[in-house]
């Protein structure tokens, strides 16, 4: 891996820290990515399913999910993961993604991971094959390709360092303030940085500067290097041995910070875990005399640092690098107050799920109703036994006759004088667990139970431990030796087009145990509707994750309400037809049971 990052690299970022992922989707825009560097946000408390972020003047959705896990399973594309998790928690969340797999490199922001965890874990990393960067820094960025978080600053920083565009320079720093302070020296003094990385102020960090130099030595963008080390450690000598033996070959520009440590008496700690020199070989000074020797660039002081980086810049002749085409983010950005991704009515002429209204609506389309409602309720066209399993279900349940409760509500408040839409919602508001609601219940449960592998016998204790009657079982009227055509119309179908009904059959050996008790105990049509949706779903390669996000949603009874609201239109209509009058409940009909006011 000659490149850290590329223009496709995206990433899994786990907290969802809001300023960085917008840092980070600011800085895509301002570049001109053609997506967004940020795939998928870890967040493992929030119960929202997606986060809104700006991009330019637009907003996107960026999914979130409970687990690494979920994530890479979603998102296998993302090749990094940005661990922004406590210090408490970074190590686990890092080695749970090392097992995970999938990932090129992983960085860790947390400062204060215990070293001991902090060595295995980068040797974890080391035998996986993975990059880590950090603990406790900024990160790493690759101008015009992709940067990490927050490192370079606000755009207004970046594009006066030079950060947005690849230039001639290989940055490996500790310090991540000083990563910012060296690429605007750089971009001053030559042409930018073409990658560059805050390898992290901890004591014990993943990737050490030679694994970044040798890299960096290989990627052809990269011209010289530039190294700032710091008091404490020994991982400069890496370095130095490998510009002696010739595996380094390009410049490389060094000066290690902390020379101030000589005027005192005794040790002094800089800032970070790892800058506190143990011995003499350790202090700054002496590795910018072994450096020196060896042959790198090392100024007399930090000061002369931007000099030299002229110097060795202005030898190379590099050719000048052409400024690419930028965008600006927007000063002042509202966000949408609603979402929606199922049609648009933006242009000449409105798309249901990207299809033009025309392309539809008419027979020659060759859509159906059902095609309309598998595109705008479920975001995919279905094929043509599924649609017309669709349509068999809203012919089914369009009417049951005037005196179900629904239906009797339409036709008293139609009496009553009132419009369609009144008599119709006041139909629509009875349906629930006991007219018409069972769908959703029937689907849940049985699908519940097959999940789970319970056994018939073992379906029907757990549902009398539980208090539930079982949604989907039992009818009124109908029985064993008064079936119900609607259901054996229903279960014809699905023998004759589906690929396979398992939670069908399934449920009918549930029902062989409860008519054993009772003959109407039979699968009624709410059931037979939400088992045979379930197995709709699973022939067409839904998840059983998403299966269950269409129940929890309510989707199966929504078909109950769309097929059974053109019967209720129907007895509407009837009554508006008809001219009936008010209705007023024969008293003979009613039981009065009214105590006396001197009884109560």
């Amino acid at each position: 891996m000659s490149k850290l990052f590329t223009k496709d690299t995206q990433a899994i970022f786990w907290n969802n820290n809001k300023t960085a992922i917008q840092r980070m989707l600011d800085y895509d825009y301002t570049i001109q990515r053609e997506k967004p560097s940020v795939a998928a946000i870890v967040a493992p408390t929030s119960s929202n399913k997606f986060e809104k972020f700006f991009y330019g003047a637009d907003e996107v959705m960026i999914p979130l999910y409970k687990s690494t896990v979920e994530a890479k399973a979603a998102q296998p594309q993302a090749e990094v993961l940005l661990n922004f998790a406590s210090f408490r928690t970074a190590y686990d969340v890092t080695m749970e993604a090392l097992e995970v797999g999938g990932f090129k490199s992983i960085m860790i922001t947390a400062e204060g991971i215990p070293e001991r965890l902090a060595r295995g874990m980068n040797q974890t990393a080391r035998e996986a094959g993975v990059t880590v960067i950090g603990p406790a820094t900024v990160g790493a960025i690759s101008p015009g390709a992709f940067k990490i978080a927050n490192i370079g600053g606000t755009i207004s920083n970046i594009v006066n360092s030079k950060l947005h565009r690849a230039g001639s320079c290989g940055l490996v720093t500790r310090s991540g303030g000083l990563f910012n302070e060296l690429s605007n020296i750089i971009s001053i003094n030559a042409d930018g940085i073409a990658e560059g990385v805050a390898i992290g102020g901890d004591r014990f960090v993943g990737s050490v500067f030679i694994d970044n130099l040798l890299r960096m030595e290989e990627n052809p963008d990269v011209k010289y290097m530039i190294l700032l080390g710091e008091v404490g450690g020994t991982e400069e000598y890496k370095v130095i041995e490998a510009v002696k033996n010739g595996t380094i070959t390009k410049p490389i520009i060094a000066w290690c910070i902390g020379t101030i440590a000589k005027h005192y008496d005794s040790g002094v700690q800089f800032g970070h875990a790892g800058a506190s020199a143990n011995a003499e070989s350790e202090t700054a000074e002496y590795k910018n005399n072994a450096m020196k020797e060896a042959g790198i660039h090392v100024p007399n002081s930090f000061n002369d640092l931007p000099a030299m980086i002229n110097e060795v810049f202005t030898s190379l002749n590099i050719d000048p690098i052409p400024e690419p085409a930028m965008n600006t983010v927007p000063s002042k950005r509202r966000s949408k107050e609603f979402i929606c991704t199922i049609s648009d009515d933006r242009g000449e002429e409105a798309h249901y799920c990207g299809y033009p209204i025309s392309s539809v609506a008419t027979p020659e389309t060759g859509f159906t109703i059902g095609d309309v409602m598998s595109i705008l309720w479920f975001k995919k066209r279905y094929p043509r036994w599924a649609v017309d399993f669709l349509e068999t279900v809203l012919k089914t349940v369009a009417d049951h006759g005037p005196a179900v409760s629904g239906a009797h509500n339409a036709k008293v408040t139609a009496r009553a004088g009132k419009d369609v839409i009144s008599s119709l919602i006041a139909g629509l508001l009875t349906i629930g667990p006991r007219f018409g609601g069972a769908i959703d219940g029937a689907a849940q449960h049985f699908k519940y139970a097959d999940d789970n592998n319970m056994t018939p016998k073992e379906f029907l204790s757990h549902m009398k431990k539980s208090g539930i009657p079982i949604p989907g079982i039992g009818h009124r009227i109908k029985s064993l030796k008064n079936p119900d055509l609607r259901v054996t119309g229903l279960m014809k179908f699905a023998k004759e087009n589906f690929p396979s009904t398992p939670l069908l059959d399934y449920a009918r050996t549930v029902e062989e145990l409860t008519t054993s008790k009772k003959e109407n105990l039979i699968l009624n049509v709410d059931g037979t509707i939400g088992i045979l949706m379930v197995d709709m779903w699973r022939a067409l390669d839904y998840t059983d994750e998403e299966i269950d996000v269409f129940i929890e949603a309510g989707a199966l009874n929504a078909f109950f309400i769309l097929g059974r609201s053109i019967g209720f239109i129907g007895h509407i209509l009837d009554e508006k037809r008809l001219a009936m009058p008010m209705y007023r409940h024969p008293m003979d009909d009613i039981l009065y049971d009214v105590q006396k006011a001197e009884e109560l």
